[in-house]
């Protein structure tokens, strides 16, 4: 034992149970974030199929009564094409620049392709 001198600090009566508790404590609050936080347990202890938790809580996530989307304030051209201002639902404001696919080579129907050589 590599503490073997903290008894003679702490007496093994007081110490035991002390240390004994504070594993107890940590154990019991491990397993119940375990229960709050994962959805699977529940469905186990209640004896349903697994997964239908998540499938409940997908369609909580999906309800348009709380859906709060983000709306765009204004939109102004630029050179790089539209500037957007978005204002996000915590208020913030945020600027998305949407540009149009550039074509960096184009060929007709009744022309051939280049032959480039060397």
């Amino acid at each position: 034992m590599n503490n073997a001198k903290m008894w003679l600090v702490v007496s093994p009566s007081v110490g035991v149970p002390i240390f004994l508790g504070a594993v107890a404590v940590g154990s019991f609050s491990v397993h119940m974030q375990v229960v709050k936080n994962t959805s699977w347990v529940s469905d186990f202890l209640q004896g349903v199929p697994m997964g239908t938790g998540d499938q409940m809580a997908a369609a909580e996530m999906l309800d348009q009564s709380n859906l709060q989307a983000a709306q765009a304030s204004y939109v102004m051209p630029s050179s790089d094409g539209l500037a957007v201002t978005v204002i996000l639902p915590d208020g913030t404001t945020t600027q998305a620049i949407l540009s149009s696919p550039e074509t960096l080579v184009s060929q007709q129907a009744d022309q051939l392709p280049a032959l480039i050589t060397q």
